[in-house]
């Protein structure tokens, strides 16, 4: 996990409704992940959203992957 790339991910309560975002812009963490779930890559993202840089994809990623990093308890 990289601290610095995740500063790039910011949560304000006043954007998209306190979603993770990118660079406290109004592009979701989750609007890139869907992007790249659909087949989108780097190169189309990046032209579709000149703002953006190839290090808010790898930290949408990189936030992602820390979010799911925990246990699943399942009851008996």
């Amino acid at each position: 996990m990289s601290p610095e790339r995740l500063k790039r991910i910011t949560i304000d309560e006043g954007k998209c409704g306190g979603r993770p975002c990118i660079r406290g812009m109004r592009i979701r963490v989750t609007d890139i992940l869907e992007l790249l779930g659909a087949g989108a890559s780097f190169d189309e993202i990046l032209k579709d959203y000149p703002y953006l840089e190839r290090e808010d994809i790898l930290a949408a990623i990189e936030y992602a992957a820390h979010q799911t990093d925990h246990a699943v308890l399942r009851s008996a």
